[in-house]
């Protein structure tokens, strides 16, 4: 798990299971708030589940992004995770890819 510099201008985050998932995303906000100018992509393939208090810092990480001009994208969500996001009628606030390499490619060819 980590995060990575995929890019000068992407960072690349494979997200680790509850409860380390929650430390992870503080990180990760830290990490935005230091470098600014960025994308970040999350990796949730070692995902199976997530915590409201996960979803909260979801939440924000995408907030802090879009305030910036910034994109936020999921990719490698299993069905039983978006679930979760279907449920709590936040699929379709966050973006979200089949695989990291869609998702990076995206980002690339916008930015």
């Amino acid at each position: 798990m980590g995060i990575q510099n995929w890019s000068e201008d992407i960072l690349l985050v494979d997200l680790p299971q509850e409860p380390e998932m929650g430390d992870e995303l503080k990180t990760v906000i830290s990490e935005f708030r230091d470098r600014g100018n960025c994308d970040v992509v999350i990796d949730f393939s070692h995902v199976d589940i997530v915590t409201s208090s996960s979803l909260s810092k979801l939440l924000k990480l995408r907030k802090l992004l879009g305030d910036c001009g910034h994109r936020l994208v999921f990719c490698s969500v299993a069905a039983a995770t978006k679930g979760i996001f279907t449920v709590t009628g936040l699929e379709g606030v966050f973006e979200m890819s089949d695989d990291k390499f869609v998702a990076l490619a995206s980002l690339q060819m916008v930015g």
